[in-house]
């Protein structure tokens, strides 16, 4: 089924979009960099590098689609995302052994000018204020009629 209507990004959105789609990039090249070329060294901190990788690549293109399913997928990969740069950067400050070589990550995003902690309070805050009605919840399955 085809979707018209207003872009699901307006405004600030489209701004949010393509900080994720340059991070997508940015934290994707730098991870198939380090597991093709160093993985021995540090798996696990470039692996995690990878997952974040793939969490923004699938929190840029929900961000564009429309629809209540992609705005849940929105708000799962993105608030995986704080969750992500709140545990990995903490045992990095608190534990530096952990993680021999810095992931996208790290240190609260440093290697990144600490976008990845903004961003994604950023782009929660946004999806709240998006948030979709009920009734087109209910008509595209999404959510059970109130009783």
């Amino acid at each position: 089924m085809v979707q018209t209507g207003p872009p699901r990004t307006p405004g600030i959105g489209r701004v949010l979009v393509v900080v994720y789609a340059i991070l997508a990039l940015a934290a994707t090249g730098r991870s198939v960099f380090q597991i093709l070329t160093k993985f021995d060294t540090a798996p696990i901190a470039y692996v995690l590098s990878a997952v974040a990788a793939v969490v923004y690549v699938v929190a840029t293109i929900a961000l564009v689609a429309r629809g209540p399913r992609w705005y849940a997928i929105a708000w799962a990969t993105i608030g995986f995302e704080l969750l992500g740069v709140l545990v990995v950067g903490t045992l990095s400050v608190v534990d530096p052994v952990l993680f021999p070589a810095d992931t996208v990550w790290s240190y609260f995003g440093r290697g990144y000018i600490f976008i990845p902690l903004v961003l994604p309070v950023l782009g929660l805050v946004w999806l709240n204020q998006r948030r979709p009605s009920k009734q087109r919840q209910i008509e595209e399955g999404v959510a059970g009629p109130r009783r």
